[in-house]
């Protein structure tokens, strides 16, 4: 089933999909199975916590309290072309839940964080 809107119950499908595919790739799995960890409770709360982060950016809701750019510098250093794997799985996943409308919003959104934090963390790489 496609959403043609956005609300928490296809943002959850979301991260279900997404961090499946996420918790399998063979380059950014390890990164993240290493900050998760490898345990479903633990990627369960990871999920409700991106959940709710999305849910205030594009919902306006959530009580998402965290520093997203302060936990990715905190990882040991990887590749900055992992940002284009991570886009690339968050767009094969919104194919999945979303109309091509709802994608576009999400995807602008995603792309515009990614870009961020790569400048940020690699100075422009």
């Amino acid at each position: 089933m496609k959403y043609n809107t956005i609300n928490k119950e296809a943002i959850d499908k979301l991260m279900d999909i997404f961090y499946e595919k996420v918790r399998k790739d063979k380059d950014i799995g390890p990164i993240f199975n290493a900050k998760i960890g490898t345990d479903n409770e633990s990627w369960k709360k990871h999920k409700d916590k991106i959940s709710n982060f999305w849910q205030g950016m594009i919902l306006g809701e959530g009580d998402y309290n965290g520093q997203p750019l302060k936990a990715h510098m905190e990882l040991e250093a990887f590749d900055p072309q992992l940002f284009d794997v991570w886009l690339a799985l968050f767009e094969e996943s919104l194919t999945l839940i979303f109309d091509d409308e709802m994608k576009f919003v999400f995807l602008q959104r995603a792309q515009m964080i990614a870009r961020n934090f790569k400048n940020i963390m690699y100075r422009g790489a």
